[in-house]
């Protein structure tokens, strides 16, 4: 079946969806908010859904973050609630801790790239789960089908929530979303990044999310294929597409009637 993709469908259908699994819940929806085509796109969505009222929207700086001028552009925008939380603080003290609790040099342990990206995107999941208990709320999780593909995300950060709305679409399919909705161009095509290691998400990757959206919607074997491909496959990423692992006991444990 040859592939298409329609974003008025695709939106429709979102948008049915968000009210359908809030109808039972009384509290806003939560996002961070970073200037991203994901956190944009999911913001107005949530305000179409549910009203700009219900959503709280966070931007979390790590001290400081060069290209806030999106973020703010979304709240502009959309209208939704906003707060802004400075995570440095925290990351800052966090890391002087466990640097004098390991016993390790800040060159053997906060300054490898795994801890300066991951940590502070855990610190940001903990502020959004914060804001989400003040306010009664629900965190939504903005990570798109490109990114979970190749394991570009971390356990326990952006790849967190309470509900997800674009982990099924590529980037190209949510830029199409952004596109229909008429969002400003310069939120729903900035370049892709982390807002933390100073690169593109393209740049790390290696490849381009086009010629990865071609490998999953359209079974292209470009010429990064192999790379792709090995990344979808990789044991020390690929456990993040799935539940977490737990014991599957042999022994005759039961729920009670009320489980049911």
């Amino acid at each position: 079946m040859e592939y298409y993709f329609d974003a008025h469908t695709a939106h429709d259908q979102i948008i049915a969806w968000i009210r359908d699994w809030f109808k039972d819940k009384l509290g806003p929806a939560v996002l961070g908010v970073s200037g991203g085509k994901d956190s944009t796109i999911c913001a107005a969505l949530l305000a179409e859904a549910l009203g700009r009222e219900r959503v709280i929207g966070v931007q979390m700086p790590n001290i400081k973050q060069s290209d806030i001028s999106y973020s703010d552009k979304v709240f502009e925008v959309t209208k939704i609630k906003k707060l802004t939380i400075n995570i440095g603080t925290a990351y800052t003290a966090l890391s002087e801790e466990i640097t004098k609790s390991t016993g390790l040099s800040s060159e053997e342990s906060i300054n490898l790239p795994l801890y300066k990206t991951n940590t502070p995107a855990r610190l940001r999941m903990t502020t959004l789960y914060g804001i989400a208990a003040i306010y009664g709320g629900y965190v939504v999780n903005s990570c798109n089908l490109s990114e979970d593909f190749v394991g570009y995300s971390t356990k326990g950060g952006d790849c967190a929530g309470d509900f997800s709305i674009l982990n099924k679409l590529t980037v190209e399919e949510v830029i199409a979303i952004g596109d229909f909705m008429k969002l400003p161009e310069e939120l729903v095509h900035k370049a892709p990044s982390d807002g933390l290691c100073g690169k593109t998400d393209e740049d790390n990757l290696g490849f381009t999310y086009a010629e990865l959206g071609d490998t999953i919607r359209r079974g292209i074997k470009g010429d990064n294929f192999d790379k792709i491909m090995k990344m979808h496959k990789n044991p020390n990423t690929a456990f993040k597409l799935f539940p977490m692992p737990t014991v599957e006991f042999k022994l005759p444990l039961k729920l009670t009637e009320y489980f049911h």
